[in-house]
């Protein structure tokens, strides 16, 4: 998927303006977004509002992504060796960066038209592509970098949500209506899941699935369903309590140069 630096420059703000128009479409629109999810309740429904907090502060994380994507400027004469692998980077996620973007736009056309096997199908190749940049490309995050450190942002929160949309989407796609208990295996499932997911995430990717967790406790216990509800909080207690102590004991991050030989924990 590799690309250039000029051709990131313009993919990655298109894709972003895409994303943008489609969001305001579906906030917009009669039915809005909300009120599909309102009408379409599955035992992984979160709260609706949690989307939507999670969905503005990244946004200004994304504008200033790109921002310093655009005004980077490959081959200048204070270029240091960091800001030529951080730039790359950013270049090795735009297309990543783009796919989730056009994804999530297409998502939305069918969403809200209702048409939810067809939205799904773009939440399963916009999530599984984010996980796998994170978990096997994205290079360590260098804190002294603030290109770094924004692409670690960008990258992770959309994996971090992908999670989330992964099984609001295919629950209700599947088992629409099917609000209670899901069953031992779903739970074993969940639970296993996010355990794993846990212990090979840092804090970013960690405290997005810990948010995930949360959003569906809450939106569970709105609906009615405080059994599974209750079972959910303590599985985002548990999900923080591996990503704490994993972090803890090794930390995820890197200052400086030294980025060469240490391996990623993301």
């Amino acid at each position: 998927m590799g690309i250039s630096h000029s051709t990131a420059r313009w993919l990655a703000p298109l894709s972003f303006g895409v994303d943008f128009a489609a969001q305001n479409y579906g906030m917009l629109s009669t039915p809005n977004m909300k009120d599909v999810h309102d009408a379409n309740l599955s035992f992984f429904s979160p709260q609706p509002y949690f989307i939507a907090g999670f969905f503005m502060p990244q946004q200004i994380f994304q504008l200033v992504w790109l921002y310093r994507l655009y005004s980077a400027r490959k081959g200048a004469s204070n270029e240091t060796e960091q800001d030529r692998k951080d730039l790359s980077t950013m270049v090795d996620f735009t297309p990543y960066y783009a796919l989730g973007n056009f994804c999530i736009a297409t998502w939305m056309i069918f969403w809200n038209r209702s048409a939810l096997q067809t939205s799904n199908i773009f939440v399963v190749i916009n999530s599984l592509a984010q996980l796998h940049y994170v978990f096997n490309r994205l290079p360590p995050m260098n804190l002294n970098s603030t290109n770094s450190v924004l692409t670690h942002i960008v990258a992770k929160t959309f994996a971090g949500i992908g999670v989330l949309d992964l099984l609001h989407n295919g629950a209700v796609a599947y088992f629409n209506h099917e609000v209670g208990d899901p069953g031992t295996l779903t739970k074993v499932l969940t639970a296993v899941g996010f355990g794993a997911l846990a212990s090979g995430s840092d804090w970013i990717v960690g405290g997005c699935l810990v948010y995930d967790l949360v959003a569906l406790a809450v939106g569970q216990s709105q609906y009615g369903n405080d059994g599974w509800s209750k079972l959910l909080g303590m599985y985002a207690g548990g999900a923080a309590a591996i990503v704490g102590i994993k972090n803890l004991i090794r930390p995820p991050y890197v200052r400086g140069p030294g980025a060469d030989g240490y391996r990623a924990l993301n």
